[in-house]
């Protein structure tokens, strides 16, 4: 397995609404274990209304699938609700991994 493929997600919480945001993030893991092109995926909380996502991909088109995949069109559905600001997403190139 070469995971060598990387997505890093910022999320900012709208006040009040840190903790179903954090029951959101959760309830991503049954999504996220569905993806078969996924390899590993973290989701988890930076500061008080600071969360994050990251995820590993052995190919840019596992990649692709993620961002358009169950887990993105959830946070499509509940982003206005829950989130300050637009989620920041960046590719990265994982350099090494254990």
């Amino acid at each position: 397995m070469a995971v060598e493929l990387g997505l890093l997600v910022r999320l900012q919480a709208k006040p009040g609404k840190e903790e179903a945001l954090a029951d959101f993030l959760r309830g991503g893991r049954a999504l996220a274990v569905a993806e078969q092109q996924t390899v590993t995926w973290y989701a988890f909380r930076i500061g008080e209304r600071e969360f994050g996502i990251f995820d590993t991909f052995e190919t840019e088109e596992g990649r692709q699938a993620h961002l358009s995949g169950e887990i993105a069109l959830a946070l499509g559905r509940i982003g206005p609700d829950l989130l300050a600001s637009e989620p920041e997403i960046r590719s990265t190139d994982v350099l090494a991994a254990k």
